[in-house]
């Protein structure tokens, strides 16, 4: 059982701040919330499992930044993390996904998470393996002194051109599917994983590859082979229960604003209810086994612009102590979007067009120019946060990056006057800068 990595909640908050402008408060508050995991690992056992996290819910408008950081947050940890949308469960009864399924999908991250953690670790001995295999393709029942001087040509990269023939297994897909309520796709995944055990469910086909690719995919299946899928599927579990971490997006979608109780919306308060056992803490039924929910961290957002967080269910919210609102962004913000993350925007189109032989180079003045337009977009029409900075970017490069593969070796200088340029027909027109930006 492990805590993630040993991080101080100073540090959490400085490694954030390398994708993520801004929203100390809740910076603050998850890193404690994470600190507070590694605390409890170091209490006696008895009291560990009294210790419960202390959910958050994050107050905001879209786009500023809500996601990423509980995102950020689970990568640091290295946790299982699952990202749903409280919007598309339905009450018990009614068709849609049963609020179970996001603790099933919790499982299924760590299992993954462990099972790519595992392959890692085991990838030099599985690259040895695969690379006896390919010997033996490439040249059945040679001798030694020949077996080396083949490995000598493989290594150096001298049969690259060459292709072989390599059995390949494929899983024939399962014909039936199961569509239904509550527990009924658990038993579709149940049923799917049982037809692909059965000898018809596995397919050996010979295929002829490169002697790069035919070299990837037999190290893919010595790691697998080498990993112990049972100490896996352990492992996950308990990182799940121990660590997982769960945001719920959209919260507010499902609170009843004060003095609605009827209507087409009856069900919101249903899905509360059905919220309400799993984040407080119950057992779940995978088809990996049993799952306590008591120390999994939920996370929930919303933006609260119709309901407020007092209209969610009175015992829902006191299983969400933690309360931080985030600031709407300013033009600075955006400015500093753009040009400090290690993710940011300019930085990203700088490499895409780079890959293309155009050299593209963002001007101080023109990230202030981006910023201010895309900060007067969202003060005129909806406020979408830093999304707005997408598509005005994509709107002013749209003619250089169209036209890359003729400008191969050219310098592409984005100033002020630049984006005004590529701009300016759009926001002379009201409706027109509506409609695109």
């Amino acid at each position: 059982m492990t805590a993630g990595k040993d991080l101080t909640p100073r540090e959490i908050v400085a490694e954030l701040d390398r994708y993520i402008v801004g929203q100390a408060a809740a910076k603050r508050a998850v890193a404690i919330a994470l600190r507070n995991r590694w605390r409890r690992f170091r209490l006696p056992e008895e009291l560990r499992d009294e210790v419960m996290p202390k959910n958050i819910v994050l107050v905001g408008p879209t786009g500023v930044g809500k996601t990423e950081i509980a995102r950020r947050l689970a990568r640091l940890a290295g946790a299982p993390f699952v990202k749903v949308e409280a919007s598309k469960f339905t009450e018990v009864g009614y068709v849609g996904k049963d609020v179970d399924s996001m603790i099933r999908d919790l499982v299924e991250a760590g299992v993954a998470l462990v099972r790519e953690e595992r392959q890692k670790e085991v990838q030099p001995r599985a690259d040895e393996l695969a690379e006896e295999r390919l010997l033996d393709l490439l040249l059945p029942g040679s001798r030694d002194s020949t077996r080396e001087k083949l490995r000598g040509m493989l290594r150096a990269g001298g049969l690259d051109d060459r292709t072989v023939e390599v059995d390949v297994q494929e899983r024939a897909t399962p014909t039936m599917q199961i569509f239904g309520t509550q527990g009924m796709e658990e038993m579709g995944l149940n049923l799917q994983e049982m037809l692909g055990n059965l000898p018809f469910g596995k397919n050996s086909k010979k295929r002829k590859l490169s002697v790069p690719e035919a070299r990837r995919l037999l190290a893919q299946d010595e790691a697998e082979k080498l990993v112990d899928k049972d100490s896996v599927v352990r492992e996950a579990l308990d990182r799940a229960q121990s660590n997982g971490i769960v945001f719920i997006d959209e919260i507010d979608k499902v609170a009843l604003p004060a003095g609605q109780a009827h209507g087409p919306d009856v069900s919101r308060g249903g899905v509360q209810r059905d919220l309400l056992p799993i984040v407080e803490g119950s057992t779940v039924n995978t088809k990996y086994g049993p799952v306590k929910t008591d120390h999994v961290l939920f996370i929930a957002a919303g933006a609260f612009h119709l309901a407020k967080v007092s209209d969610l269910l009175p015992e829902l919210q006191g299983r969400f102590p933690i309360r931080v609102e985030l600031e709407a962004l300013s033009q600075a913000d955006l400015v500093r979007i753009l040009a400090e993350p290690r993710n940011a925007l300019t930085r990203q189109y700088t490499a895409l067009l780079g890959a293309e032989g155009v050299e593209l180079v963002f001007d101080p003045s023109g990230i202030e120019e981006l910023a201010r337009v895309a900060q007067d977009m969202n003060t005129r029409t909806q406020n979408i946060g830093a999304r707005r900075l997408h598509t005005v970017l994509e709107k002013v490069l749209e003619d250089v990056s169209f036209a890359a593969p003729e400008n191969a070796g050219k310098t592409v200088r984005v100033d002020a006057q630049y984006v005004r340029e590529k701009l300016e027909r759009v926001l002379k027109d009201e409706d027109l800068s509506r409609y695109i930006l």
